[in-house]
């Protein structure tokens, strides 16, 4: 016997009323993150003993630049859906679960254009 309603059944949404888009977006961002984390971990060994110009005229590249912001945004983005899940099933008081929700997606955010911004700036420059 399920404790939810035939039409939250028919719609497949949980006790939350979420359903499974909040989950499935953090199973994509983390499968995003392994060929990005890889990526940016052999490219570092590569330009690990390079100077700032060398690591310039890397990053000025469209590829590396593209693929070093697409590892920022779905590095944040997937903290902010993990610690939305953590707050959502661990923080009772519900006036302190949204202020927690909301400084940490405004702190995330403000994060995640400021190291965008940097890499465009090195990139660019």
């Amino acid at each position: 016997m399920s404790i939810r309603s035939p039409l939250a059944r028919v719609r497949g949404l949980g006790t939350a009323k979420d359903g499974t888009h909040h989950w499935w977006l953090q199973r994509v961002t983390s499968v995003a993150l392994v060929p990005l984390v890889l990526w940016f971990a052999f490219s570092l060994l590569s330009v690990s003993h390079a100077d700032y110009e060398v690591f310039q005229h890397w990053l000025g590249h469209p590829v590396n630049a593209g693929l070093m912001i697409a590892l920022i945004l779905a590095a944040f983005y997937h903290a902010n859906l993990g610690m939305q899940v953590i707050y959502e099933d661990y923080v009772k008081p519900e006036c302190a679960k949204y202020i927690a929700l909301l400084a940490t997606q405004l702190a995330l955010f403000l994060l995640s254009a400021i190291a965008v911004v940097a890499v465009l700036k090195v990139a660019l420059a």
